[in-house]
């Protein structure tokens, strides 16, 4: 099965996760879009969804799906989201799509965070994939010297990308991040970094995982 195959197979089955009568929470990325072209089909069973994005918001709007402000809710039953990798306990890194800040909004609201995912995306540990950190544009250089300093890790500027809050995302390079809950705690701390893109405090509860042999679910 391609790549997309696998993203449409894990978007169909997160339907399965989703609790009728509720309000859903939505994340933001290829994958996601295969989910919410998926929720459609029930879109009449459920109050409606949380966007982590605007292009999600969009996409749902799109497909006659309300969307309704995360301040309007106390608590949702589920977030279904997409990760750039995801680890054996959970731990995810996310914000390719430059969405992470409003993803942990929206990961903090929900009881469960099911990943949905192909299979390239499962990593023994993190920091494959460039980290994104969302940080306010004045704290930019002083955040990557020291990503340099402290972790030995490369943090560039994302070109050409300004998120929806209006700040700018850094990707670091050459990490291996042994210990995720840590590592969010203390860059979370930095001024001017606003979120940083490892999930651990908000870790997945499940993962459906796309493989050639199908959907295999992973609880953590």
């Amino acid at each position: 099965m391609t790549q997309d195959e696998l993203k449409a197979l894990v978007g169909q089955a997160a339907l399965a996760e989703v609790v009728p009568g509720s309000v859903v929470g939505v994340g933001t990325g290829s994958t996601v879009n295969c989910f919410i072209d998926a929720l459609a089909t029930m879109r009449d069973r459920i109050t409606g969804a949380i966007s982590s994005s605007v292009k999600s918001t969009e996409r749902l709007q799109a497909l006659g799906i309300p969307v309704l402000d995360a301040n309007e809710v106390e608590s949702i039953p589920v977030y279904i989201d997409g990760a750039d990798e995801i680890d054996h306990r959970g731990h995810m890194v996310k914000g390719g799509g430059a969405a992470l800040t409003r993803e942990k909004i929206i990961a903090d609201l929900a009881d469960r965070f099911v990943c949905i995912a192909d299979a390239s995306k499962l990593v023994d540990t993190l920091g494959r994939f460039p980290l994104p950190v969302e940080v306010i544009p004045m704290a930019a250089a002083q955040v990557a010297r020291r990503f340099r300093r402290c972790y030995g890790g490369e943090a560039t500027v994302r070109e050409g990308v300004v998120t929806d809050n209006g700040n700018l995302i850094l990707d670091v390079r050459g990490l291996t991040i042994s210990d995720p809950p840590a590592m969010e705690a203390e860059v979370n701390q930095w001024p001017g970094v606003v979120t940083m893109g490892v999930f651990a405090r908000h870790k997945a509860s499940v993962c459906l995982l796309g493989t050639p042999e199908g959907v295999k679910t992973l609880r953590f």
